[in-house]
């Protein structure tokens, strides 16, 4: 397992993805406690892009529950439908926020936070869980984040 990442922040947003996912497998690898990987994933994307927070929500007993996370305090719990970790759950679909003060419904648990994507984990047919990062730059997050992030959550789902 390795340890140590290699970070690259000069290089493309894509180049950095494929230097960085190849790493996650390795990082994964062996390794079948879902939260343990979670963990490992929220702080090896923080680590390379250096995003204001990455984690993740898992869906308990009807709520997202806060999961591990890299960042400032969180919220511990969102309802399906509200803001735009719910609204991801709720639509069972990516998110990607530009402007989050923009965004109806918007939880702010940090008011720094300026823009921010969602991913639905969906294992089963059944979303389990979401994956939140958040940037404090508006506009940060795009079509490429989504393609990545995607590989990322296939890579711990098929752990």
């Amino acid at each position: 397992m390795a340890e140590d990442l290699t970070i690259n922040r000069t290089a493309t947003k894509a180049e950095q993805y494929e230097t960085l996912i190849p790493q996650i497998e390795g990082l994964l690898h062996g390794e079948d406690d879902f939260i343990a990987n979670l963990a490992n994933v929220s702080a090896a994307l923080k680590e390379q892009f250096n995003w204001f927070w990455v984690g993740f929500y898992l869906v308990k007993n009807e709520q997202l529950v806060l999961g591990p996370f890299q960042g400032p305090v969180a919220c511990t719990r969102i309802h399906k439908g509200k803001g735009v970790c719910g609204a991801s759950w709720a639509q069972e679909k990516t998110l990607i926020v530009p402007n989050v003060d923009e965004f109806s419904g918007h939880i702010a648990c940090a008011s720094a936070s300026k823009s921010e994507i969602v991913l639905p984990l969906i294992k089963d047919g059944e979303v389990i869980g979401v994956l939140d990062v958040d940037s404090e730059f508006l506009n940060h997050f795009d079509e490429i984040d989504n393609t990545y992030l995607a590989q990322v959550i296939a890579i711990l789902l098929n752990k």
